[in-house]
């Protein structure tokens, strides 16, 4: 029996998602719990990679169980024995055919600053803090540039591994600002390694008026590696808020 399930998780302690050979990644967690569920070997797929700090609100995993577990059940069973940290929100049952990265149709991903003096400690682990003022329409204008199919090189870190293409299609990018809360909103097809994180740090270069608005179109038509102007913001701020399935939201 095939399962999807959409994880929440706080990241701060942990080396990302995958496995790592000298850190503790989220997947070995979970596939800890599921095979003692199962008592045996259990596999899950994840959405996509996460980095070391970033968090989820709504990562999807897909498994098989040769011992079916009700739903609902499954969700009880999991959350009693995985640690506060990560939480299984919802579990499926999942058509033979499903994967949870290759039947992705897009993401969107959050980018969190909180802009003041300090910020108040129970939001350090999820909110970058920003002291300067930022100008908001400037990075507004700016996150327009990044809309549609780009070569996003520039805003990309090397993932020491072979990739087929630097291109990927950004559906929208929203800037929204409520108090010293900045909540950065982006959906695409798919992300580069730390382009989520480049990107935001570039706007906030642009908020701070080190950056133009129109910088970022002449970043991508350079189309060259990244370099020190590209700024990485620092993975506490980020979350990977949804995974889309099927037609992709307005």
């Amino acid at each position: 029996m095939k399962y999807k399930v959409v994880i929440a998780y706080d990241g701060t302690d942990y080396s990302g998602w995958q496995y790592q050979d000298n850190a503790i990644g989220i997947q070995q967690i979970v596939e800890e719990v599921l095979e003692f569920l199962e008592g045996g070997k259990v596999r899950i797929f994840g959405s996509s990679r996460t980095d070391a700090g970033v968090h989820a609100e709504g990562f999807v995993g897909h498994f098989e169980l040769t011992k079916p577990i009700p739903p609902k059940n499954l969700v009880r069973a999991m959350n009693t024995r995985l640690p506060d940290a990560i939480r299984i929100v919802k579990a499926s049952r999942a058509k033979a055919d499903f994967d949870a990265r290759l039947s992705a149709k897009g993401k969107e991903y959050r980018y969190r600053v909180y802009q003041a003096e300090m910020v108040p400690p129970e939001m350090a682990r999820y909110w970058t803090h920003c002291h300067r003022p930022l100008d908001l329409e400037a990075m507004r204008a700016a996150a327009k540039r990044f809309v549609g199919r780009h070569d996003f090189v520039s805003f990309a870190a090397n993932p020491n591994r072979k990739l087929d293409t630097t291109v990927r299609n950004i559906f929208s990018f929203e800037v929204k600002k409520a108090g010293p809360r900045y909540t950065f909103i982006v959906r695409g097809d798919g992300f580069l390694y730390k382009q989520v994180r480049s990107m935001v740090g570039f706007l906030l270069s642009v908020g701070k008026g080190n950056e133009r608005p129109e910088a970022v179109t002449e970043l991508l038509e350079a189309k060259t590696p990244r370099t020190a102007r590209v700024e990485t913001a620092p993975s506490r701020g980020l979350a990977l808020y949804k995974v889309f399935y099927g037609k992709m939201p307005k």
